[in-house]
């Protein structure tokens, strides 16, 4: 699948997280503290709660309902009560643009 234009660098501050909708579905967005970025699908695993109202602390962003816990990087489960991981998805930037493989 092509790359898909999600949305400009600076639209997500460092250490942020940003809710994007595409093809019906929703993502979070995330700049980290050394300023890469990563995406992951957008709903907690646990509740379907938009992970994008959470708390982005390093590289753990915490679901805001229960405050589980994932690294957005592998999206692997850090705190219950979640317990299924997060699906990630490939990024690069392009100049000023953030582009995700949703392949």
């Amino acid at each position: 699948m092509p790359w898909t234009d999600a949305c400009a660098t600076d639209a997500i501050e460092e250490e942020d997280v940003i809710r994007w909708d595409h093809g019906g579905r929703t993502y979070a967005l995330y700049r980290s503290p050394d300023d890469q970025f990563f995406c992951t699908d957008g709903l907690c695993t646990h509740e379907q709660v938009h992970l994008a109202d959470g708390l982005v602390m390093d590289h753990i962003i915490e679901c805001p309902k229960h405050n589980g816990q994932f690294d957005y990087r592998t999206g692997a489960p850090l705190r219950a009560p979640v317990c299924t991981a997060l699906r990630t998805y490939p990024v690069r930037v392009e100049g000023t643009r953030v582009l995700v493989d949703l392949g």
